[in-house]
């Protein structure tokens, strides 16, 4: 049998019962122009039609069907493993592509073999800037993260948030959001697929990271625009279940990259975060 031919890009979208934005994002995917791609849904065993919905309308699409949840990361290997694509694009289902932006992405990553990751403008409701690019968490800021203190004291997290940084300015930065997330083949080649060891949060981050110790960049580039709905099957989860996965990321990060003291003060942390995620679950629920 002939050997398909291999296309520009591949866009992977993990799914967890979101089946009506899932449909938007497909219905608006297939609208993209300039750019030989192709599409790979996984789903991991979502509970509200999705399989059968985007079978009906979007036949041409790949599509992974999952027994049980497996995780993000991965969901999003498997994806790429099925794949016949020279780069990749990690899509969050609830994402609204411009019609040009797969076609800028496939340009720029192949323009520049040395960058392993390129994200670009996500735009949230009413059109408004999601400054999204972050710096490599320290755990100072990821401690004022898990006790909430941003909340009260918010410029306390500029400096991870890369507030000095202009979201209008096409430049390196240390990550960015995984919800379009595209990986050049030369990374790939080099770094591999996600660490499977993060069930969700923090992939992206640590594949930032891995690029970063190889010498490669990770480019925020902001003529590539994207719609972000945000958070569509985070919804569905109460705080602790997100909290409990969250914390257990971080410390897998942390556990990789800052062996020492910096683990054991997640350690400690860590149960009075998920003691109060419980409390304020029982107290909203």
């Amino acid at each position: 049998m002939a050997q398909l031919s291999q296309k520009q890009l591949a866009v992977i979208i993990v799914g967890w019962n979101v089946k009506d934005v899932l449909l938007k994002n497909l219905e608006r995917l297939m609208q993209s122009q300039g750019v030989d791609f192709e599409t790979i849904i996984v789903d991991n065993h979502s509970k509200d039609g999705t399989v059968e919905a985007v079978q009906s309308a979007f036949p041409q699409v790949k599509l992974i069907s999952n027994p049980e949840n497996l995780g993000f990361s991965k969901a999003c290997n498997q994806g790429i493993e099925a794949s016949n694509s020279r780069h990749i694009l990690l899509l969050n289902p609830d994402m609204l592509v411009e019609t040009d932006a797969l076609a800028k992405t496939v340009a720029y990553l192949d323009a520049h073999p040395d960058v392993a990751v390129v994200s670009g403008k996500l735009l949230g409701n009413h059109d408004k800037l999601i400054h999204h690019f972050r710096r490599f968490p320290a755990i100072s800021d990821q401690l004022v993260v898990m006790l909430k203190l941003g909340k009260i004291f918010p410029r306390l997290l500029d400096k991870y948030h890369a507030k000095d940084l202009d979201p209008n300015k096409e430049q390196q930065v240390d990550t960015v959001r995984g919800s379009y997330f595209a990986i050049n083949r030369t990374a790939l080649d080099a770094l591999g697929v996600l660490d499977e060891r993060y069930f969700i949060w923090f992939e992206e981050v640590d594949y930032c990271k891995r690029a970063h110790a190889r010498k490669m960049r990770v480019m925020y580039v902001p003529s590539i625009v994207a719609h972000d709905l945000i958070g569509e099957s985070f919804k569905q989860r109460h705080l602790f279940w997100k909290q409990t996965h969250f914390m257990r990321s971080m410390l897998s990060y942390f556990e990789k990259w800052h062996p020492g003291w910096r683990v054991w003060l997640i350690i400690i942390a860590r149960p009075g975060v998920l003691i109060a995620a419980k409390v304020a679950d029982l107290l909203m629920y």
